[in-house]
């Protein structure tokens, strides 16, 4: 039976409510605990990086409880209710962290809340994406919801990207009181806007559940760490396309963590966050966009390949024009809608051209290796995007260390508006534009190349992959 609309609507919910709590960690947690609750840097940058490499093994243990899970709902969605569940009060926590604690007491806080939160986050993610074979019928169908669902994914990231320091400084104001500082409210603001997004994703994930039927005989595969590294070894296809998405998502977080810090102490003045704002909700726009609109628009004149080096090479001006913007005396927010269509609308669309990529290198496997490997492909690219987060975010740690960027003692807490940039050093500055542009432009450069050199999976090329694979099957 051919899957409903109402089922797979309410599979895309689930993605976007899940990549909604995933990108308001990914890009605001640095921020909340070094730059407004003043938790060291570097100590913040060895957290989230170790709790990326502890889901390295955490993910294949999750895949065996979950394979072995019989309930009378089935084998996912328990978990993906349990997992959603556990996650949003985590996330909740780790956006109230309590006003009593200072020093190695929150960086403990930060450590153990942000850690939980990979563990629960890793609770619902594999199931999610497991329990596609449950209730689909394979091939196109299954590829298109793989599909739908990571366009679904990126439109919650989108939704994140815009909203956040559009709400948080409302909903700090309404609830911090009248006298609350500047840091103040947007402590409390992230409290409650943690607070809605973890309300949505749980409402998201019970629609999922309601409306997905999986089948009793379904059975998972499991993946473990060395069985990722093996596929790897032996589908020299995958390994391109993983080390190409580990490349572009490090370049793309580099930038989506400090972009902020930008705003907030180089952009500077006292309406940075309006800037800031502004500047999100044009990019978030775009990257949607991109997914919905210019991405299928692209498809009908030129082939995957050829959009996926379109789409780099937007993303490496963009970064080239932002880095020539940086050391200009710019005023106006606007210039910065320039490299900001560039990067988002490259951004977007290389999120769903290489989920089909990775689709392809899994037909390619099974004509070298007479094997289908998609639970261990699509476990891969979770814990590749995580790996890249986590690398991206120690890099910006170490960037902040360095230029000293963190909100000063000297400025007022009664301060409503507060110019933060006043009192950072030229030389501090000059090292956040660098960081944000030129290591992301090397980043996508060395993606670039690496996949001219090695990707072989062109449209004609799995033309032919298909033919062989329907003989074979006859």
């Amino acid at each position: 039976m051919k899957l409903s609309g109402k089922a797979k609507l309410s599979y895309a919910l689930g993605a976007v409510g899940k990549d909604m709590v995933y990108m308001l960690s990914a890009s605001y947690v640095l921020y909340y605990f070094q730059d407004l609750l003043g938790v060291n840097a570097i100590a913040m940058g060895i957290i989230l990086m170790a709790a990326r490499v502890f889901d390295a093994f955490n993910d294949p243990i999750m895949g065996v409880i979950v394979a072995k899970t019989k309930t009378r709902w089935g084998k996912f969605r328990p978990w993906l209710l349990i997992g959603t569940l556990t996650n949003a009060v985590v996330l909740y926590l780790m956006f109230a962290a309590p006003p009593a604690l200072d020093g190695a007491g929150l960086v403990a806080y930060a450590a153990v809340t942000y850690i939980l939160w990979g563990v629960t986050y890793t609770m619902m993610d594999i199931p999610y994406w497991s329990m596609i074979p449950a209730f689909t019928e394979g091939g196109k169908e299954r590829e298109n919801l793989t599909t739908l669902a990571r366009t679904s994914a990126g439109v919650g990231s989108a939704i994140v990207t815009v909203f956040t320091m559009m709400l948080v400084p409302m909903l700090g104001r309404l609830f911090a009181g009248a006298d609350a500082g500047a840091k103040a409210v947007e402590v409390v603001g992230f409290k409650y806007f943690s607070l809605i997004v973890a309300a949505l994703f749980i409402l998201f994930t019970v629609l999922t559940c309601v409306n997905i039927k999986e089948k009793s005989t379904a059975e998972m595969k499991t993946v473990s760490v060395g069985q990722m590294f093996k596929a790897l070894v032996q589908n020299d296809q995958a390994m391109t396309v993983t080390i190409a998405i580990v490349l572009i998502n490090t370049a793309i977080y580099i930038t989506s963590n400090l972009v902020i810090y930008f705003f907030k102490y180089d952009f500077g003045g006292t309406g940075w966050n309006d800037a800031y704002v502004l500047f999100n909700m044009f990019g978030g726009a775009i990257q949607v966009l991109s997914m919905m609109v210019f991405y299928p628009l692209l498809r009908r004149k030129f082939t995957s390949l050829q959009i996926f080096y379109i789409c780099l090479t937007m993303a490496i001006v963009g970064y080239v024009v932002l880095l020539a913007l940086a050391f200009t005396n710019m005023s106006s927010v606007f210039l910065l809608f320039i490299p900001a269509f560039f990067i988002f609308a490259a951004n977007g669309m290389l999120t769903v051209i290489t989920t089909v990529f990775l689709a392809n290198t899994v037909d390619y496997g099974q004509l070298k290796n007479g094997r289908r490997d998609e639970s261990v492909i699509f476990s891969m690219q979770t814990f590749v995007v995580k790996l890249a987060s986590g690398v991206a975010a120690l890099v910006a740690s170490i960037c902040l260390s360095v230029n000293h960027l963190q909100a000063g003692t000297e400025v007022s807490e009664a301060d409503k508006l507060v110019d933060w940039s006043a009192n950072v050093a030229a030389a501090s500055k000059v090292g956040l534009r660098m960081t944000m542009t030129i290591i992301p432009i090397i980043g996508l450069f060395v993606a670039l190349f690496w996949f001219r050199k090695r990707f072989l999976l062109s449209d004609q090329y799995m033309a032919d992959v298909n033919r062989q694979l329907a003989e074979k099957n006859k």
